[in-house]
């Protein structure tokens, strides 16, 4: 039962306050002015759990791991063995190149805020794709991954309905609803739609070709505390299977070998200055570093369907846990 890193007792800590915190909403709505924004917080830092979880296992026993994720995919918002066909297998396999379900630049390769907020649904349709061949590939082939999947998503799809009808039932149609709302369904929506949010921030415009400049960091202790070393994304490109806790140390190794506009300091300052600003002041945009992810060097390809259409590399039904190298 213990984790397997002792800074993981702070994610379990989490793990515990995620229900604690919708529980003590459900049984007195009065106090949804002051905990609401805190469903929304851990909503997001479920995806960060799940997301390190996925890389590097919270525990040594293989069931406690899968029980763990199931846990976690009911507060992130999406059962989180999506992460690994998505994330694990493909992104990190091309980080933001072609190929890559999650690319930043699909249909523009500009950055402005109404790009960055379209991102999500953008990605969310062709990360499906994906996910439902990862789905189908354990289906035939590995039983075992595809029961765990079933098993998520019905515990998901219950909660998410369950928690819906338990709070008019105890509320009513209008007041249950919004405790729904401010406590379960719009923080799932926005524990799914930060994740996004946070790949397209971390990717786009940096150099996918280069060797430190693949992606753009938060180096903000706060932030990082706040997202278990998320922010630090340079080094967990490089060393995906090393445990969050690791990351500022490996950051600080080679950080003055990162582009010095991939290394942000502030989270809210790089959405403004990043994506806000240049909606009004075009010529502020954030400027590509080095080699484009759509101008690969010579000898690579950019796979495309003959319609012209970029393609999503395929992958295998694989467990959680497995990292693609980068390509």
């Amino acid at each position: 039962m213990l984790p397997r890193n002792r800074a993981d007792y702070r994610t379990l800590l989490w793990a515990i306050l995620m229900p604690a915190v919708l529980i003590a909403q459900y049984a007195n709505p009065k106090l949804l002015p002051y905990l609401s924004w805190l469903s929304f917080y851990f909503a997001m830092a479920a995806g960060t759990i799940a997301h390190n979880h996925n890389h590097c296992p919270t525990f040594k026993n293989r069931r406690l791991n899968s029980w763990f994720a199931t846990w976690i995919s009911l507060f992130y918002g999406y059962p989180t063995f999506a992460w690994v066909p998505t994330h694990n297998l493909n992104h990190h396999k091309h980080v933001n190149r072609a190929g890559d379900a999650t690319i930043t630049w699909r249909h523009t390769p500009r950055n402005v805020w109404y790009i960055a907020f379209s991102y999500f649904f953008v990605s969310a349709y062709y990360q499906s794709g994906p996910i439902k061949e990862y789905i189908a590939k354990a289906k035939r082939s590995n039983p075992k991954l595809h029961r765990h999947i079933m098993t998520q998503y019905t515990i998901w799809g219950t909660a998410l309905g369950g928690l819906l009808v338990l709070a008019i039932t105890m509320h009513g149609f209008a007041l249950g609803t919004k405790v729904w709302l401010l406590t379960y369904g719009g923080p799932s929506l926005f524990g799914m739609y930060t994740m996004m949010w946070f790949n397209y921030m971390q990717h786009v415009h940096a150099d996918p070709w280069s060797e430190h400049n693949h992606s753009r960091n938060i180096t903000g202790r706060i932030f990082n505390f706040l997202v278990f070393n998320n922010g630090l994304h340079t080094v967990h490109h490089e060393h995906p299977g090393a445990h969050w806790s690791k990351l500022p140390e490996l950051h600080a190794k080679i950080a003055d070998q990162i582009d010095p506009a991939l290394n942000q300091p502030s989270f809210w300052w790089w959405v403004i200055r990043g994506t806000i600003i240049p909606a009004f002041i075009p010529s502020l945009e954030t400027k590509q570093i080095g080699r484009a992810a759509y101008d690969p060097p010579e000898g690579n390809v950019v796979s495309m369907k003959e319609n012209g259409s970029l393609v999503t590399d395929s992958v295998d039904a694989l467990d959680a846990g497995n990292n693609a190298q980068m390509a």
